[in-house]
């Protein structure tokens, strides 16, 4: 397959494989201590692993000034130190955070607010532009959303950022953004148990790269099959969207019975079963940029392994849609 792919409109271009990195910001929760992170990490290995990843051809890392409360961006841009050329780096803004006490306290959908953290998040990631900078509201009032797009417009004239998107699932708000000149992409939730026709079509339509979170769906799609045993783990107290978990004590069945029928598909040519859900994701749009999470070298190589084996083929998808009933 092709082993890049590019950032719609802005001509960006990117490994067709990003990585996501929500997991190596560490523990961090909301103010009624709900958990928001994927619990304790190890702050070296995540370097590691980072680096690694760059050395097997990544050249995408999406983070947000959020996760782990700034952590993420610091561990990130300490990882990627003298090599920050060689790759996008896309972040993301719109929640409050206290750092110190690694707390989310709220949103802020101001332009104001916009531009003060994107200040902090080129500090925090040591680097002085942003190549793709997203909103992190996904439920904003798109009035509000039009004033932030515009915003956007002028961090580019300035050159603090390259191009921008919304991460969201509602594709009337994604058109919103796309109206403007350097929308280049829509972050969305996509995966072989949850598809997203509408906004790839918003894409195909509007010349923008589809970023795919929840990639292997936030781990059942990696084999994972048991709830976290880590209390700092938000899978251990599943909020409304996170779907998948049931209660946090184990994965929902009516997911692992159907994840079961897709296997023999997914794991064809000698694939494992989260290499068989990006293959999907690289099928289902030439658009795709899959970010799946990480925490260890071992993930970030297996993941990296999956584009040796390319995309699975129309007949394969066509079973997929079958074995679902979609």
């Amino acid at each position: 397959m092709e082993i890049t792919r590019t950032l719609g409109r802005s001509g960006i271009e990117v490994s067709a494989l990003g990585f996501g990195c929500w997991a190596i910001g560490g523990e961090w929760q909301a103010a009624d201590g709900q958990p928001l992170g994927w619990g304790k990490v190890d702050d070296e290995e995540s370097v590691r692993a980072v680096r690694r990843a760059l050395d097997l051809g990544i050249t995408f890392f999406d983070t947000a000034d959020t996760y782990g409360a700034g952590h993420s961006e610091r561990v990130l841009g300490r990882a990627l130190g003298k090599r920050r050329d060689d790759i996008v780096l896309a972040t993301k803004w719109g929640n409050v955070f206290d750092e110190d006490t690694r707390t989310l306290t709220g949103a802020d959908p101001t332009p104001a607010y916009a531009r003060r953290a994107l200040t902090a998040s080129l500090e925090r990631l040591g680097t002085d532009r942003v190549d793709l900078y997203q909103l992190h509201l996904s439920d904003l009032d798109p009035a509000l959303a039009a004033e932030l797009r515009d915003a956007c417009e002028e961090f580019v004239a300035e050159g603090l950022i390259r191009a921008y998107a919304w991460s969201t699932d509602d594709p009337a708000r994604a058109a919103v953004f796309a109206e403007g000149e350097h929308c280049a992409a829509v972050q969305h939730a996509l995966n072989v148990m949850q598809d997203a026709p509408d906004l790839l079509a918003l894409c195909e339509e509007s010349n923008l790269a589809s970023i795919n979170r929840s990639p292997l769906a936030m781990g059942l799609l990696a084999g994972k099959r048991q709830g976290p045993r880590d209390a700092g783990d938000i899978r251990s107290r599943p909020p409304a969207w996170l779907q998948g978990f049931g209660d946090g004590t184990a994965a929902d069945p009516e997911w692992l019975s159907r994840i079961d029928a897709l296997k023999e598909i997914l794991t064809s040519d000698g694939r494992t079963l989260a290499q068989g859900a990006l293959a999907w994701i690289w099928a289902r749009s030439p658009r795709t940029v899959p970010i799946p999470g990480f925490r260890s070298v071992e993930q970030a190589e297996q993941n990296a392994a999956a584009w040796e084996k390319g995309p699975l083929t129309a007949v394969q998808l066509t079973e997929v849609n079958r074995i679902l009933e979609r």
